[in-house]
C-alpha cells in the first residue's frame, strides 16, 4: 500500500509536465521522548500554489514571503492552519520557522486503524511524521497539494536513526547528534519521516544497467538479525521488475520497522511493522509488494480524479506474479479468493472502480486492489502475455515521473497490442457490480462425424461483454473454449472431439463476475463489510461484554448495533453471535439458526465460523471458552475475513479453512 494515498485522494497540480512545481529545504530536530519538535524551512513557492498548510498543533514562530512578514493571518480547518497567498505571476521564497509536541506513540492501533491515523507521532520507540499529517509547511494549489523536491536535514538524539524517502547524502553523529541529510530530486507527492532506534544495514548492488542502488534496513534490535535475508530478497524484487518493467527509478531502497502495524509503500523505502516484518512468509509476499510500489505509484503517480490503478496492478504483478510462480493452483485459489470477497460485498455497495482512490475499510480494499487486479488478469488473457508485457513496459517508459490515468494505461496497451481496448476499460472502470453467468440449456448435438453441444448462456441486463471459458468434459479428457459472450441471453455450439458428458462454467475462475452460491460458501468477511450489522453479546460480566466489544470494534466496516437480551435476531442485517461455547449452541437452536458446525470438531479455546442464514444475511459466530480467549480472537479474527472457519487454541491459530464450493456444471443426459 501507498501511504501517499492516504492523503485524502489529492489531485497533484503541475505534474504533468513531469516536473517539480515547488522545493523545500527542510532542517527538524526532534527529541522523541519529549515529543518536541523544531523546524525551520525555505520554500521555492511557484505562482500555482496558492495556500500554505501546516498542521495545527504546531506554533510559528517566523513567516515570511519574499523577506517581509506574511500580512494574511491563518484560517483555522479541522487539524490544520492555512495561510492564503498573494498572486503572484513568478517563483517566490517563502521562509517558515515553527515548533510543537508530537502526538504520543500508540503501539495499541492495529492495522485498521493506523490507515485512518494521520497524527505525527512521537515515542523513543518510533517516530512517524505522515505528510497529511502537515507537520511541516504543504503548499497547495487550485486543486491540492503540489508536487516539490527537497533536501532534509534531520537531527535526533545520538540513540536514534531517522530517514525520509531520497537519496541519504550525509549522515553520522556530531556533537552527541545523530544528523543525516536527504534529497529527492524527483517531484514527489509528500514528505513522510520516521525515526527509531534503529540498527542499521547497508548493502551496494548493481542494477541490470549498471548503475549502483543502495539497500538498507533500519530494524528495532529485536529483528536485526533478519536484515541480511531482507536485503537478499529486496536484491531479487529488483532483478524481478527491472527485467519487467524497466530500470529501478532511484539509487536506494530501505526497509524500516514501525513499533505499529503499518504496512505502507513510499519512494525508495517500506515501513512494514516490526512484529509483520518478523513472520517468515512477508519477504514472500508484501516485502515485494512495496518494492514494486517504485514504479507503480511511487514511480508513476495516479491521477486521483480518475482512479487509483496503482494498487491493482502492484497486486496483479506482485502478489499475484508470486502465486503463478508457485503454482497454477495456488494462482487459482487466489483468483476464487478475489471473487469470494467481491461476492462478500452486498448489492449496491460496490462502487465503480474508478472512484477507487486509496483503502479505507475491507470494501474499498476488495474493490481497489482485488477488482482491479483481476482486471488486469482478463485484459492479459484478451491481449496476451507477450502485448501486456510491452503495454507495461511503453506505460513506464512514456510516464515516468508523471501523473498518469486509467486512460493512459489504455492508451500503452492499445499500442502494445494494436486493438482498440475503449469497450473493455469503460465497462470495468465505470460500471459498478459484476456480471453473474449461467447456463440457461445445453444439449449433446451430432456434427459431421464427430459431436458437438449447443447451449445458452444467460446474464442479467444490461450485459457484460465477456470471455467465458467454457470446459467440455468428455470419455478421452478435457477440452477448454472461449465463449464471447455480449448479450443477455446468446446461443453458442462448441465442437467436441469426443462424446461431450458435462460442461463447467469458468472453472478455473478467469472472469470478473459474481460467483453462484454454490460457488461461493460463507466466509467471515461477508459479515465485516456488511452495510448494517448486529451483534448479540451472550457472555456474562464485564470482562465478556469488554472483549467483545472490542472484536466487534474491528471487525466492522460500519459500526453494529448490540441486540438487547432475549431479542431476536434482525433478518435483514448481518449479525454477529459472541459468547461462550454452551451459551453460543443454545442460543443459535433457541432461534433457528445454523448449528455449530460438525467439522469443527471439539470445542478449543475459541472457534469462529460463517454460515448461511435462510434470506442471505451474513451471519459470523464466535465462541470462546472464557474472556482471555475471546482476546486473542479479537486481536487476530480481522485478517481471515477470507475464511469460512477460524479455530484458536493457545493464543494462535491453529486451524482455518474454507468451506467447499461446487463448480457452475452442467450434465449432459
Amino acid at each position: 500500500m501507498r501511504f501517499a494515498a492516504l492523503a485524502a485522494g489529492a489531485l497533484l497540480a503541475g505534474a504533468a509536465m513531469g516536473a517539480p512545481t515547488a522545493h523545500y529545504d527542510i532542517a527538524v530536530r526532534i527529541d522523541p521522548a519529549t515529543r518536541a519538535l523544531a523546524a525551520e524551512a525555505t520554500l521555492r513557492v511557484p505562482p500555482a500554489a496558492e495556500t500554505v498548510t501546516l498542521g495545527a498543533r504546531f506554533a510559528v514562530e517566523r513567516i515570511l514571503l519574499d523577506g517581509q512578514a506574511l500580512a494574511a493571518s491563518p484560517v483555522e480547518r479541522g487539524a490544520d492552519r492555512v495561510y492564503v497567498l498573494p498572486p503572484a505571476s513568478g517563483a517566490r521564497t517563502l521562509a517558515l520557522r515553527w515548533h510543537g509536541t508530537l502526538a504520543s506513540l500508540d503501539r495499541s492501533l492495529d492495522h485498521r486503524r493506523t490507515l485512518g491515523h494521520a497524527a505525527p507521532v512521537a515515542g523513543t520507540e518510533g517516530t512517524f511524521l505522515p505528510s497529511a499529517s502537515a507537520w511541516y509547511p504543504v503548499l497547495r494549489g487550485r486543486d491540492g497539494p503540489l508536487l516539490a523536491s527537497y533536501r532534509a536535514a534531520l537531527d535526533l538524539p545520538a540513540s536514534q536513526r531517522g530517514l525520509v524517502p531520497g537519496r541519504l547524502v550525509e549522515a553520522g553523529e556530531v556533537a552527541g547528534r545523530y544528523r543525516a541529510t536527504f534529497e529527492f530530486l524527483r517531484p514527489a507527492e509528500g514528505i513522510d519521516l520516521m525515526a527509531g532506534p534503529y540498527r542499521v544495514q547497508t548493502r551496494t548492488v548493481r542494477g541490470r544497467t549498471g548503475s549502483a542502488v543502495a539497500l538498507r534496513t533500519y530494524f528495532h534490535a529485536g529483528i536485526d538479525g533478519l536484515a541480511p535475508a531482507y536485503l537478499d530478497a529486496i536484491e531479487g524484487y529488483l532483478d524481478l521488475y527491472e527485467t519487467w518493467i524497466g530500470p529501478y527509478p532511484f539509487t536506494e531502497f530501505s526497509i524500516v520497522s514501525s513499533p505499529t502495524p503499518t504496512g505502507f509503500g513510499m519512494p525508495t523505502l517500506a515501513y512494514l511493522g516490526e512484529r509483520v516484518l518478523a513472520l517468515p512468509f512477508i519477504r514472500a509476499t508484501s516485502l515485494g509488494h512495496e518494492v514494486l510500489h517504485n514504479w507503480w505509484g511511487n514511480g508513476v503517480y495516479p491521477d486521483w480524479a480518475s482512479g487509483n490503478w496503482s494498487e491493482g496492478l502492484t497486486t496483479f504483478m506482485a502478489d499475484y506474479a508470486y502465486k503463478e510462480r508457485e503454482s497454477a493452483a495456488a494462482a487459482r485459489e487466489m483468483r476464487l479468493a478475489w471473487l469470494r470477497d467481491l461476492a462478500a460485498v452486498p448489492p449496491g455497495a460496490d462502487r465503480p472502480l474508478a472512484a477507487f482512490t486509496a483503502r479505507t475499510h475491507g470494501t474499498s480494499q476488495i474493490v481497489g486492489y482485488h477488482k482491479a487486479a483481476m482486471l488486469f488478469l482478463m485484459l492479459r488473457d484478451d491481449i496476451g502475455a507477450a502485448a501486456f508485457d510491452a503495454g507495461i513496459r511503453r506505460f513506464w517508459t512514456e510516464h515516468r515521473f508523471r501523473v498518469a490515468s486509467w486512460q493512459d494505461l489504455r492508451g500503452a496497451f492499445e499500442a502494445a497490442s494494436g486493438r482498440s481496448l475503449a469497450g473493455f476499460f469503460a465497462q470495468w472502470l465505470e460500471r459498478p457490480g459484476l456480471p453473474a453467468v449461467r447456463i440457461a440449456h445445453a444439449e449433446r448435438r451430432a456434427a459431421g462425424d464427430g459431436h458437438a453441444v449447443r447451449l445458452m448462456l444467460e446474464q442479467d441486463a444490461p450485459a457484460f461483454a465477456l470471455r467465458v471459458p467454457l470446459r467440455v468434459r468428455s470419455a478421452a479428457g478435457d477440452e477448454t473454449h472461449v465463449l464471447k459472450l455480449h448479450e443477455t441471453r446468446q446461443t453458442f455450439e462448441v465442437p467436441a472431439g469426443a462424446r461431450p458428458l458435462a460442461l463447467a462454467l469458468d472453472p478455473d475462475f478467469h472472469v470478473l463476475r459474481r460467483l453462484a452460491e454454490a460457488e461461493a460458501p460463507p466466509i467471515l468477511r461477508q459479515a465485516m463489510v456488511a452495510p448494517r450489522a448486529a451483534v448479540a453479546v451472550l457472555g456474562a460480566g464485564a470482562a465478556w461484554r469488554d472483549a467483545a466489544e472490542r472484536l466487534a470494534g474491528r471487525m466492522f466496516d460500519a459500526a453494529p448495533r448490540e441486540l438487547a437480551p432475549g431479542a431476536a435476531p434482525p433478518s435483514d442485517a448481518a449479525l454477529l453471535a459472541i459468547g461462550p461455547h454452551e451459551a453460543i449452541d443454545g442460543w443459535l437452536a433457541a432461534h433457528g439458526l445454523p448449528p455449530r458446525p460438525p467439522a469443527l470438531g471439539e470445542r478449543s479455546d475459541a472457534q469462529a465460523w460463517a454460515a448461511a442464514r435462510v434470506g442471505g444475511a451474513p451471519l459470523a459466530v464466535v465462541a470462546a471458552r472464557d474472556p482471555a480467549a475471546l482476546e486473542t480472537v479479537a486481536r487476530l479474527l480481522p485478517h481471515y475475513g477470507r475464511q469460512s472457519f477460524v479455530v484458536f487454541e493457545t493464543g494462535r491459530v491453529a486451524e482455518r479453512g474454507v468451506w467447499t464450493g461446487r463448480p457452475v456444471a452442467w450434465q449432459l443426459e
